[in-house]
């Protein structure tokens, strides 16, 4: 990944509404969701919502399906991996140990919390 990818990936997760909807696609996956239950999931108008979508799109964080009428989004957990693989290429000057917390950080799956769902 260049440099320039990796800042407009951030830079789209870098706005709140923006950021609570990857992370709602991302538990939402393999299915994802459509745009209008990710709008009222969040709470926020589905022209905006279709907005942030597009943003998140062309910074290749999520992906739209059409299904009959409607576009599904699915979270591209495949970009997100190779972002944060570019963050820690060079992860603590070649001493695995020092990057061991952030690995299985990274290697955890949980349910989400209240307070995930509250940001």
């Amino acid at each position: 990944m260049e440099k320039e990818a990796a800042i407009l990936t951030l830079a789209a997760l870098a706005q709140s509404t923006r950021l609570d909807a990857f992370r709602v696609l991302v538990r939402h996956e393999p299915d994802g969701l459509p745009a209008g239950e990710i709008a009222r999931q969040l709470t926020v108008p589905h022209n905006t919502m279709s907005t942030h979508l597009s943003v998140l799109a062309r910074a290749g964080l999520v992906e739209a399906e059409r299904r009959s009428r409607t576009i599904n989004y699915r979270a591209r957990l495949d970009r997100f991996r190779e972002v944060v693989a570019y963050l820690v290429n060079d992860c603590c000057g070649g001493r695995p140990e020092v990057c061991t917390p952030l690995i299985s950080v990274l290697g955890s799956c949980r349910a989400p919390s209240k307070e995930d769902a509250n940001g």
